[in-house]
């Protein structure tokens, strides 16, 4: 493992940080033993950092680290979390909020507490609110040890929220599809020339870069006398920027960990050669092409009142396109509920706006779920439903495990499901 200092207290941070938002999961909730099992690995392998907040599997994510982080491990990571901007109506909530997240995480003090996906609206409330008072209390109260925020914003935002208070350190969404977007490497370099180091999640852009990949991405990764996986490759890239502290990886499976751990081992700050990063353009121009919906899977904005998973529509709908495969029949086994029983299917939507301002990638959701259930669903759809469930159930029995390859969401492995 590599690590790469933060000048201002001094911290010799893993290159690769452990992200707590896409743990292994059963049944819908974390399954504890195999995340457990997977998070001690990484510590072992030199992992010394993890990232959660309040809100990640359902407000499971922080009570779960309190859990497991216990015969030494606590003493051999930091823990970075986050406060719940959108629920802070007054002061006295963001007193309440560190209370029980210190609570959850079983902890005395947070190594790195940060203002959770600051906009220009929710960060001129908080000012207003005196957070940066809070934050110096907390800090000086032995609470907190760092302070810095997370921001999905566009550049002129994020600068000016550098600009506003002497941060340690910042998150932000960055890899090769992301140059542009976002902070985007205006906003990384800028915020580094301030002396706030950078964090980074999403590297993998939700699993998108790694995993299964368009046949003429493939092509270009292929032909470099290097052999990588598109995940080495994407990772690689985001770890090549000397101004990057630490990359956070949603890694749910054993040999993501493993794959991940290798990359950060290797890669110095400027090592690609210029024949490397002309293959990077490739493939974004690949992308590009393909792409539909600027999706990363993040999930904040679920729960839809509506029952609609919206992720997954979007997975799908980005699926038939990058590979050229039909998706209505999986769609219509899986979203039409003839499979699961559930219905979360597109054309649920009734446009009620709420997806839409918590969207950290600004999608027009309502709109992008319509043209999803006009291509994938079409005329019919519930009577499609209807007879799934009742005449041609049989056809799926052989087609569940094929599906269940699907079902695994994480940084890695980006597939409908």
């Amino acid at each position: 493992m590599q690590y790469r200092k933060i000048e201002k207290n001094g911290d010799e941070i893993s290159a690769l940080g452990y992200g707590a938002m896409r743990l292994p999961t059963k049944n819908g909730r974390i399954d504890k033993e195999e995340a457990k099992k997977q998070i001690y690995y990484a510590i072992d392998q030199g992992v010394n950092i993890i990232d959660t907040a309040f809100p990640y599997h359902g407000g499971a994510s922080e009570s779960f680290l309190g859990e497991i982080l216990t015969d030494g491990y606590r003493e051999k990571v930091k823990i970075m979390t986050k406060m719940p901007s959108w629920s802070v109506k007054k002061y006295e909530d963001m007193e309440r909020y560190l209370e029980i997240q210190l609570e959850k995480l079983q902890t005395d003090c947070i190594d790195y507490y940060l203002v959770h996906t600051l906009t220009k609206k929710s960060f001129q409330k908080l000012k207003e609110l005196g957070v940066f008072q809070f934050l110096e209390d907390a800090r000086d109260n032995g609470q907190i040890k760092n302070i810095g925020f997370s921001s999905h914003g566009n550049l002129e935002i994020f600068k000016e929220i550098v600009d506003s208070y002497q941060w340690d350190v910042c998150l932000i969404q960055y890899n090769y599809m992301d140059e542009k977007n976002q902070a985007g490497t205006e906003g990384l370099e800028y915020a580094h020339s301030k002396g706030i180091s950078v964090f980074i999640m999403e590297p993998l852009k939700g699993g998108l870069l790694a995993g299964q990949v368009p046949d003429k991405a493939l092509e270009i990764w292929e032909e470099s006398e290097t052999e990588r996986s598109p995940a080495d490759w994407a990772l690689r890239w985001v770890l090549n920027h000397p101004e990057v502290t630490c990359v956070f990886s949603g890694m749910n499976h054993e040999d993501q960990i493993k794959e991940n751990l290798k990359v950060a081992g290797e890669v110095s700050p400027n090592s690609l050669t210029e024949e490397e990063l002309r293959r990077y353009d490739g493939v974004k121009e690949v992308y590009r092409n393909l792409m539909k919906i600027d999706c990363t899977g993040c999930g904040y904005c679920m729960p839809c009142p509506r029952g609609v998973d919206i992720p997954r529509c979007f997975n799908y709908y980005n699926h038939q396109y990058m590979f050229d495969e039909s998706q209505s029949f999986i769609y219509l086994a899986q979203l039409g509920g003839v499979l699961s029983g559930q219905e979360a299917y597109a054309g649920l939507c009734t446009e009620c706006g709420k997806c839409v301002r918590a969207c950290p990638q600004k999608l027009g959701i309502p709109e992008l779920l319509g043209t999803v259930s006009q291509e994938l669903e079409g005329r019919g759809f519930k009577y499609k439903i209807k007879i799934g469930k009742s005449i041609i159930m049989p056809l799926f029995d052989g087609f569940i495990s094929f599906s269940s390859r699907f079902s695994r969401r994480s940084d890695n492995t980006r597939k409908p499901g």
